[in-house]
């Protein structure tokens, strides 16, 4: 066994009713970028993921395709298993729940908390959702309908054994309110405490009108409910009952991801299970946003589902991975668009990075014939790079840490731009001009190679072939699979006399109506020397495409607090509160407004405007305002309007 840090992290295990879409491929990218990032840091990683396949809803799909439920899983299981080789998932372990390890470990389970007299049996008489397999109360339902999905309910009478969920509601309050960290985000831990402070009832946990299920041990007729089957998966893998030292190594569990739909089960049901079985808890359930449509939530029900399988083929895993993992912005829901996506492979990866890239051997080859020079002649732009490098790749790791993708993306892009800004700065076309400034070219070259290098090493949990692709044009790693994270925490490991190989761009733009792959790549422009495209578009000049405005994130915020800037009689500092996250905006609309009337607003903010320094005070975003001539007024929206919404 390893002397590595154990690290634990688990999807959902996903119900294989049909086959998945772009949403549940968030999750597991979402995932398996943490376990990559742990490898890379040292740890000893146990990534899980798999599927839930008992319950009454997987039985009667199948009995409506004529098929027995196995065969009807087995089928969509063995697609689920390509969709997840195709993003490259590096999950240790596949559990499916019809395995006989986890048949035994759910009887084990059951029957520990039965003889312990925390399951007892009674008559069930209530509400059952069957799509999402949940029971409910009179009082739970929403006009008569789940409160989950919204979809009918079906009243249900049968003989069942019920867990004493109950008995265990003051113990899970104390552990919830003394580990803030267990449920994340701030958000989604006041809602489980909101709901278990309403009172929990006692859950029923077997059924008798359907047989797709795991037998209730000591109970012909009786099947485990599925939830209890399904949160059990978490110990199976790791050898619960069957391999201690493998169970005691990576239980409790470090990070449960689910979606926010799911955060009860496994912050209430899942708990108190292990309680009940004298198990220690996981360290954190963290539930993030839904990836929504225009027209809501993805479903397979309302059959508005987008399969990652043909975005793959289209942009490349690596793209489409990108566009996943900076979309949803933490713990708040995230929007799905195609063109969203092409907008950002074109606007972030090809001409930010990949130009970065393209420019940088260009230039190496240019000038140098290929070999990296050496650093002879550092200045303070120098410095200045360097600082935004080492600062990128600590906020990367601590946006990692707290399981926020999106800010870890920006954090590398503060170091894309930069460096892409250092070369307008640097002018190194003209330095190769003078004989007398070949140091200082050779020093620029070396600089900007040595930031591509610290780049490829903090993008390589998002975007696994990107080390490679880079490599093959730097040659910076022996094996780019093998990467730590601590190379990128240390300026100056490049060695001059390297080879530089500059090979097609790695992004290649997305023409409009143009299928990648359909037509010849346009001549790539990757010169040193700032190129000037002449444009043939027929609008007006003072159109934007849709494109263009998609990439403006707009948000519901509200004012927390505001102040007025010292000697500066117009700027406002405002405090404002964007869903889990808090920003600093300042805004120049002291003239009309007080810092009293602001705060408890809910206003507009331009969530993803670059922040820029203002009187010392840094800035995130930009509230909106409507002005004319003496006149002018803050967006504001109704008192109860969530934070964190986006505005469309």
């Amino acid at each position: 066994m390893t002397n590595k840090k154990p690290f634990y992290i688990t999807t959902p295990i996903y119900y294989p009713s049909d086959n998945l879409h772009i949403g549940h491929a968030y999750t597991t990218v979402a995932a398996d970028c943490s376990a990559r990032f742990k490898r890379m840091q040292g740890y000893d990683v146990y990534y899980l993921t798999g599927t839930d396949e008992h319950g009454q809803k997987i039985e009667r799909v199948a009995r409506e395709k004529g098929m027995e439920p196995r065969a009807y899983v087995d089928r969509i299981v063995a697609n689920i298993r390509v969709l997840w080789e195709k993003m490259l998932i590096t999950n240790d372990d596949f559990i499916r729940t019809t395995e006989p390890r986890h048949e035994k470990a759910v009887q084990e389970i059951f029957k520990t908390i039965f003889d312990k007299g925390d399951i007892y049996k009674s008559v069930y008489e209530g509400w059952y959702c069957t799509p999402c397999e949940a029971f409910w109360t009179e009082r739970q339902l929403v006009d008569g309908k789940c409160p989950d999905c919204d979809r009918p309910v079906e009243l249900m009478s049968e003989e069942s054994y019920f867990f004493a969920m109950s008995k265990y509601q003051d113990r899970l309050l104390k552990h919830i309110e003394e580990h803030p960290e267990f449920i994340q985000p701030e958000s989604r831990r006041n809602e489980m405490l909101n709901f278990i402070k309403g009172g929990l009832e006692d859950l029923c946990v077997s059924r008798t009108t359907f047989q797709w299920g795991i037998p209730v041990p000591f109970e012909k007729g009786h099947v485990v409910y599925v939830w209890f089957d399904a949160l059990t998966n978490y110990l199976t893998a790791i050898g619960f009952g069957v391999d201690q030292e493998k169970f005691e190594r990576y239980w409790p569990c470090d990070v449960h991801l689910v979606g926010k739909d799911i955060v009860r089960f496994h912050t209430v049901i899942w708990p108190i299970i292990l309680m009940a079985a004298d198990l220690p808890l996981p360290k954190q359930v963290f539930g993030h946003g839904w990836l929504m449509l225009e027209g809501g939530k993805m479903s397979k029900s309302k059959g508005n589902v987008i399969d990652p399988l043909v975005l793959i083929d289209k942009y490349g895993v690596d793209a489409v991975r990108y566009y996943l993992l900076k979309e949803l912005t933490f713990g708040m829901d995230g929007y799905y668009s195609e063109d969203m996506l092409v907008t950002r492979i074109n606007a972030e990866l090809a001409n930010d990075l990949g130009n970065l890239v393209s420019r940088t051997a260009a230039m190496a080859e240019r000038y140098f014939d290929g070999i990296v020079p050496a650093s002879v002649e550092p200045n303070d732009l120098d410095a200045d790079l360097k600082k935004t490098a080492l600062e990128a790749v600590l906020e990367c790791e601590r946006q990692l840490d707290r399981i926020d993708y999106s800010s870890a993306l920006g954090a590398i892009w503060r170091l894309v731009n930069r460096a892409n800004k250092y070369i307008d700065e640097t002018a190194p076309w003209v330095l190769a001009r003078e004989e007398a400034s070949q140091g200082r070219l050779a020093t620029v070259i070396n600089n900007l190679v040595e930031a591509i290098r610290v780049i490829t090493i903090v993008t390589a949990p998002f975007m696994p072939t990107l080390p490679t692709r880079i490599n093959e044009q730097f040659a910076f790693f022996k094996d780019p699979n093998q990467i730590t994270w601590d190379e990128a925490k240390e300026w100056g490991q490049i060695v001059p006399g390297g080879r530089v190989h500059k090979k097609e761009n790695l992004f290649p733009r997305v023409e409009s109506g143009q299928r990648p792959g359909a037509a010849a790549n346009k001549e790539e422009k990757t010169m040193d020397e700032p190129v000037v495209e002449a444009t043939k578009e027929k609008e007006e000049s003072t159109f934007i495409s849709i494109e263009e405005f998609a990439r403006m994130d707009l948000r519901v915020a509200e004012v927390k607090a505001a102040e007025k800037m010292k000697k500066a009689d117009k700027l406002l500092i405002l405090t404002l509160q964007v869903g889990d996250e808090e920003r600093t905006v300042v805004s120049g609309i002291a003239q009309w407004y007080t810092p009293e009337e602001l705060v408890g607003k809910k206003v507009v903010l331009v969530a993803n405007l670059k922040p820029s320094k203002l009187r010392g005070v840094m800035s995130e975003g930009m509230i909106l305002a409507a002005h004319e001539g003496e006149q002018l007024e803050v967006l504001t929206l109704a008192p109860d309007f969530p934070s964190g919404s986006r505005v469309r």
